[in-house]
């Protein structure tokens, strides 16, 4: 793990794998809620890091945070007291990468289906467009390069899969990912409080509609 400063109060923790930024995350969101890591008021993950803001005034804690996270696990469970928040997601598995998606791991379509909505997901990170939430724990056949060339369109609610993440497509935008089914779940509402369905740390599961 390396340490960054970013601005005059931040901290950029830049690590090895999306595991390691989920553990990580899990960590630090625990400590700021048992009172141990004082003055942070927000954590961003991403792909391959973690953002600390700190509050204004407030000095970078670089080296709690190396103490904190000195023998992270990717494997620990979440330590916040409370068991993260689950979302479940009703899903007609009928994408039109569908039959792509099983050639490719070598197995049948209903061994997708099984496959995907058999595990629980945790959200990773957000990005891309708002509500879009980067889910990690995608079995390892599943895990499959995105498509050669874009959609111009792709509609809300569509599921899809890309390297070790699956997500789901909040809204009508361009894309690249494998689709393997859709979801008649709102997942932005600008007027719900939150407006976003999922946030990092929420686990998730998808439920097969037949």
């Amino acid at each position: 793990m390396r340490t960054l400063r970013y601005g005059r109060t931040g901290v950029l923790l830049e690590l090895d794998s999306s595991a390691a930024v989920t553990a990580a995350y899990r960590r630090l969101r625990a400590a700021c809620t048992g009172g141990r890591l004082a003055g942070v008021v927000e954590l961003v993950p991403a792909a391959r890091t973690v953002l600390v803001s700190v509050a204004i005034g407030a000095s970078p804690p670089v080296e709690r945070l190396r103490e904190l996270l000195a023998d992270l696990s990717t494997d620990e469970e979440p330590v916040t007291g409370s068991e993260a928040p689950m979302v479940t997601l009703p899903v007609r598995y009928d994408g039109e990468d569908l039959a792509l998606v099983a050639r490719t791991a070598g197995c049948g379509i209903d061994d997708v289906v099984r496959l995907h909505s058999s595990g629980e997901y945790t959200v990773a990170f957000c990005g891309f467009a708002p509500g879009f939430g980067y889910l990690v724990g995608l079995p390892q056949p599943l895990r499959q390069p995105r498509l050669a060339d874009s959609r111009p369109s792709i509609p809300a609610g569509s599921v899809g899969v890309a390297g070790e993440f699956t997500g789901v497509y909040p809204r009508r935008s361009p894309g690249g990912w494998r689709l393997i089914g859709r979801t008649e779940q709102v997942m932005f509402d600008p007027s719900a409080d939150p407006p976003a369905l999922l946030t990092p740390g929420y686990r998730v599961r998808f439920e097969p509609l037949v």
